[in-house]
C-alpha cells in the first residue's frame, strides 16, 4: 500500500510540472490544454513562457487597468500617508505605477495635475486626488471597476514594493 501511495504522488508531480498551452479557436473559445494546439494556430502561450506582465491578473482587474491606469504620486519625505496609500491600494490588489515625485518637471507634473505640489496624489484614469483619503481613493478605485479585495496571491505593486 505505502508504495502504491509513493507512485502515485510521483506520478503527480510529474504531471505538475507538464506543459501547459493556452490559445483561441477559430470560434473564440480559449482553449487550455496540455498538448500543443493543431494546425499553425496564432498566439499561442505557453505557461511560464514569454507571459506578458499581468497575465496572471483577473478579467476585471486587466479591464479597469486598460481604461483606469492609476498613478500614486509620492516623496521621499512622505512617509505615513504614501505608506496608508500604498497600502489601501495593495490591499484592493490594484496594480500601480507610483511616481516619487523628485525633480522640476515632475514638480510641475503634479501641479498640472492637482494644482498644487502636495503628496500623496491619487491618479485613477483622468481623475485625481490630493492628499489621502481612505474613502475617497476607495470611490475613485470603484468607480473604475478594481476589486474591493485582492485576489489571492497578488502581489504588491508600486515602486517602492520592489
Amino acid at each position: 500500500m505505502r508504495y502504491l501511495l509513493m507512485l502515485c504522488l510521483a506520478m503527480t508531480g510529474a504531471s505538475a510540472t507538464a506543459e501547459t498551452y493556452r490559445w483561441t479557436d477559430p470560434n473564440g473559445k480559449t482553449v487550455i490544454s496540455d498538448s500543443p494546439p493543431p494546425g499553425r494556430t496564432k498566439s499561442v502561450l505557453k505557461a511560464g513562457a514569454n507571459a506578458e506582465p499581468g497575465d496572471n491578473l483577473p478579467f476585471a482587474v486587466k479591464k479597469a487597468m486598460e481604461a483606469f491606469p492609476v498613478t500614486l504620486y509620492s516623496a521621499a519625505e512622505c512617509t505615513n500617508d504614501c505608506k496608508l496609500a500604498r497600502d489601501l491600494l495593495n490591499s484592493r490588489g490594484v496594480p500601480f505605477t507610483e511616481k516619487a515625485v523628485q525633480t522640476q518637471a515632475e514638480i510641475d507634473e503634479l501641479k498640472q495635475l492637482i494644482g498644487e505640489a502636495a503628496v500623496p496624489a491619487l491618479k485613477v484614469g483622468k481623475q485625481s486626488y490630493r492628499g489621502f483619503d481612505a474613502a475617497a481613493y476607495s470611490n475613485l478605485l470603484d468607480l473604475a471597476g478594481y476589486p474591493k479585495t485582492a485576489p489571492y496571491g497578488s502581489k504588491p505593486a508600486g515602486a517602492l514594493n520592489k
